[in-house]
């Protein structure tokens, strides 16, 4: 069975390194992105089964990632999970209506959760 490949864009080296390590040992193929100008680079050239999109990030937001992904006819199909820590509902409300798939409060989640939500989302 091929690896199901997983774009994690955050900022935060330290979450980053987590979310890596605990995607790569359940068998995924891991891309990281610090910010959404890199993440935006990485998918000229992988495109991945699902993306993990941090909102709070240097030089462009997860809200202006999500936009341009779901304006991009070749990468809009692509499941995307927030993760952040912002947790007020219009910005809940914002990512949903922009098109998330789900929205998750880094700090109500354990990675294993996350993995859980992103193996439910991808139907694996």
């Amino acid at each position: 069975m091929d690896k199901k490949k997983i774009l994690i864009i955050e900022d935060d080296t330290f979450i980053r390194d987590i979310y890596q390590i605990k995607f790569q040992q359940e068998g995924f193929e891991v891309m990281m992105a610090e910010d959404g100008v890199v993440a935006l680079e990485r998918l000229n050239q992988f495109v991945p089964d699902i993306i993990l999109l941090d909102v709070i990030m240097p030089y462009m937001d997860g809200m202006e990632v999500l936009r341009k992904i779901k304006e991009n006819g070749k990468l809009k199909e692509i499941p995307i999970i927030m993760l952040t820590n912002i947790s007020e509902k219009e910005k809940i409300d914002e990512g949903m209506e922009t098109g998330a798939n789900d929205y998750l409060i880094k700090s109500h989640f354990t990675p294993s959760e996350v993995v859980h939500k992103v193996r439910t989302l991808l139907k694996m």
